[in-house]
C-alpha cells in the first residue's frame, strides 16, 4: 500500500491490551497510508480494532492496559511513536484532530460550548483571548450554528448540534489530519446527511485528510475515496471505493455486502455472516476469518495469508485470491 504524498503512514502496527486474565491482541500488523486530501474509510464489525488504530495515531490509548508492541506511525515524515509527550501535545488538536463517537463525552457539561472551542484555539495558536473567542464564533457559523449560541451549554443542544460543535472544535486549528470515529452513528438519517455534507464541504475547503471509522457502507460510498476493511485487528481488503464496491474480493467483505438489503434484491432473507469474530485473546494461527468463511479450505486454518495485489492498488489478505481474478459480490 505504498504511494506518494502520504501525510500518514502506519507500518506494521501492533497493539495489545494486558489484563489480569489475558492479553488481548487488538491490532495485528496493520499497514495503512493516507494521502494528502484523501478520505479513507475504516470498516468492520465492533471490536475489529478500528478505534484502537485511530487512538494509536493520536497516542491517547490508556496505558495500562494498552501497549503498542511494535510498528511505526509516520506523520509528515516523523515517527510520532518516538516523540515526547510535550511534542505530541503540539500535534494533538493542532495538526491531528479527532471527532469522538459520543459528542457528550467530548464536551464538558459545565462549560459554555464557545469557551471550549476557544480554549483549543488559544492552546495551539498565537491568539489572544478575544481573538480565540472570535475564531470560535466563526467556527460555529461554519458548521451551521448561529454564533449567538456561543454562551450556551451542551445540554441546550440536540444530538446533531452537539456533534456539529465537536466537529467545529476538531477543525478549529485547521488540522492536516482528521480522525472521525463514527461521527454520525448516534444521529437520525436526516441529520446524518447534513453532517456528512458539512464534513465534505469543510474537507474540500480546508484540504484536510480524513480517516472515517464507520459501520455504514453507505457513508463510505458517499464520502470516502479509499476503503480499508478491518477484521480481528487486520486489514483484510484495501482499495479505492470502486475497487471494494465493484470488485469485492475478500470473503469477509463479500459477507458484509450480502448482509445489506438492496432495492434490486428479490431474496426473502438477508445472508448474515455466520458466527462471531474470534476471541482476541486466543486468535487462530491461520486466517482469522477461516472459521466463518464459506470458501475456507484446510490450509486456510494453518497459514497466515499475506496481502495480494489483485489489481493495481487493490490488496486482499486471502489465500484463495492468489493468482485469481477478483469477482463482484
Amino acid at each position: 500500500m505504498n504511494g506518494n504524498n502520504n501525510i500518514l503512514e502506519i507500518v506494521d502496527l501492533k497493539v495489545e491490551y494486558h489484563t489480569d486474565d489475558a492479553v488481548i491482541h487488538a491490532v495485528n500488523g496493520v499497514n495503512l497510508n493516507v494521502k494528502e486530501g484523501e478520505t479513507i474509510g475504516l470498516v468492520g464489525e465492533t471490536g475489529a480494532g478500528k478505534t484502537t488504530i485511530a487512538r494509536s495515531v493520536l497516542r491517547i490509548l490508556q496505558s495500562p492496559p494498552a501497549k503498542v508492541c511494535g510498528g511505526k506511525i509516520i506523520f509528515e515524515g516523523r515517527d510520532i511513536m518516538t516523540l515526547s509527550e510535550k511534542e505530541m501535545r503540539k500535534i494533538r488538536g493542532n495538526k491531528i484532530s479527532m471527532i469522538f463517537q459520543d459528542p457528550m463525552t467530548a464536551l464538558n457539561p459545565i462549560e459554555r460550548v464557545g469557551d471550549q472551542i476557544a480554549e483549543a484555539i488559544k492552546l495551539h495558536g498565537k491568539y489572544s483571548r478575544i481573538q480565540a473567542m472570535e475564531r470560535a464564533r466563526e467556527m460555529l457559523e461554519m458548521v451551521g450554528i448561529p454564533s449567538s449560541r456561543f454562551a450556551e451549554y451542551p445540554h441546550q443542544f440536540s444530538g446533531g448540534m452537539k456533534q456539529r460543535v465537536v466537529i467545529a472544535m476538531a477543525l478549529a486549528c485547521n488540522p492536516k489530519l482528521l480522525l472521525a470515529d463514527e461521527p454520525t452513528t448516534a444521529l437520525d438519517v436526516t441529520i446524518q446527511a447534513q453532517v456528512l455534507d458539512m464534513m465534505r464541504s469543510l474537507k474540500n475547503e480546508l484540504g484536510t485528510s480524513v480517516v472515517m471509522i464507520t459501520h455504514d457502507l453507505g457513508v463510505v460510498a458517499e464520502i470516502c475515496d479509499s476503503v480499508a476493511v478491518v477484521y480481528a485487528g487486520e486489514i483484510v481488503e484495501y482499495g479505492t471505493v470502486e475497487h471494494v464496491f465493484e470488485q469485492t474480493s475478500h470473503p469477509y467483505t463479500i459477507g458484509l455486502f450480502n448482509s445489506l438489503p438492496t432495492l434490486e434484491s428479490k431474496e426473502n432473507r438477508l445472508r448474515p455472516i455466520k458466527g462471531l469474530m474470534p476471541d482476541p485473546s486466543n486468535l487462530p494461527k491461520g486466517c482469522k476469518f477461516a472459521e466463518r468463511c464459506p470458501e475456507a479450505r484446510p490450509e486456510c486454518s494453518e497459514c497466515i495469508p499475506e496481502a495480494v495485489e489483485v489489481a493495481p492498488g487493490h490488496f486482499v489478505k486471502c489465500q484463495l485470491r492468489r493468482g485469481q481474478n477478483v469477482h463482484p459480490a
